[in-house]
């Protein structure tokens, strides 16, 4: 059993964290901001579960003093876990949480002696185009330079993000594609076998001090099928739409030129970049010798598959709570 500082509780990878940790027996302090603008308001912490081995401490993760004296208190903790992660990925936003905020955790471990730092990153830090990519590397540079124990996750494509046309497939719609669906695959992974890859990180010590690319079992899988599963399971004929890159290079064309005369539409061309890179890059571990995405390459860990949380989806057995980068 090991003494963990927890970060990031509230998001879905963060919630299956926190059960994951407390599953294997671990004391954790789970460390809370308050809703905006009501300091004596927590955000309530959908755990689903029991929080026993849990306490919930309450501040501002984005300030040292904080993490320090209301989170820390100067006690021993024997690892921090950040599930951490700005939500939209707009250059503010990005900095502010997956850069600034992640040091400032980091220096408050650092007072307390706290040895090992796991941070759950991203793949598509690899080819770093957008602004949250290079918030989140500037971090990780931070980190393995800090003299910590490191483990940084970075995971491949989440289901909640491959999720977003259940819905409109179940009534009747068409399966959107960029191009003909097979211009990039993933290995997906769950939040649970995600979850539990990261508390492994706490005592497996050939998970410590490095750069850890991870997706789901089987094989990798390109869009067009992952729409074809989803009509077979739903029982429907396959129906496809192709939209072209192209439309949305010039919707980020057309937003950037109002961006001069309206600083809002900045931030929608920024999400629209967001949503090419994911319509054009694989998630999977890149080869720069070869210059291509490796399926091989890419290590996987659980049981759980996309498929299987489709079916699920469909069944009404579970809800998706898709995240701000889901291209659909």
């Amino acid at each position: 059993m090991k003494r963990v500082f927890f970060l990031g509780a509230t998001g879905t990878i963060g919630r299956a964290t926190l059960r994951a940790l407390v599953r294997r027996g671990h004391e954790v302090v789970c460390f809370l901001r308050h809703k905006q603008g009501q300091s004596d308001t927590p955000v309530p912490l959908d755990f689903g579960g029991s929080l026993a081995g849990v306490e919930l401490r309450f501040g501002d993760v984005t300030c040292e003093k904080s993490l320090r004296d209301d989170g820390f208190r100067g006690e021993r903790f024997d690892a921090l876990i950040s599930c951490l992660a700005s939500r939209t990925g707009v250059p503010k936003d990005a900095w502010a949480i997956d850069h600034d905020a992640q040091l400032e955790a980091l220096k408050a471990a650092k007072a307390v002696g706290a040895p090992h730092f796991v941070l759950l990153s991203a793949i598509c830090v690899q080819k770093p185009l957008l602004a949250f990519q290079h918030a989140k590397l500037a971090f990780e540079k931070a980190l393995i330079e800090s003299g910590l124990t490191y483990s940084i996750v970075r995971p491949t494509a989440f289901f909640k993000s491959l999720s977003g046309q259940v819905d409109r497939v179940q009534k009747g719609k068409s399966f959107l594609l960029f191009g003909d669906g097979t211009l990039t695959a993933c290995k997906p992974i769950s939040d649970d076998d995600l979850a539990s890859y990261l508390v492994d990180c706490v005592n497996n010590e050939s998970l410590q001090n490095r750069i850890l690319p991870i997706g789901g079992p089987g094989e990798p899988i390109t869009p067009k099928q992952q729409g074809e599963r989803l009509f077979t399971l739903l029982g429907k004929e396959q129906k496809f739409t192709h939209v072209p890159v192209r439309l949305l290079e010039a919707i980020i064309a057309t937003l950037d030129t109002i961006g001069w005369l309206i600083p809002a539409a900045r931030a929608k061309a920024e999400l629209a970049r967001i949503g090419r890179y994911y319509a054009t890059e694989s998630m999977l571990v890149w080869d720069p010798e070869k210059g291509r995405y490796d399926g091989a390459a890419t290590p996987t860990t659980g049981t759980e598959t996309l498929f299987d949380y489709y079916a699920e989806l469909i069944r009404g057995e579970t809800t998706a709570e898709r995240g701000d980068h889901a291209v659909f």
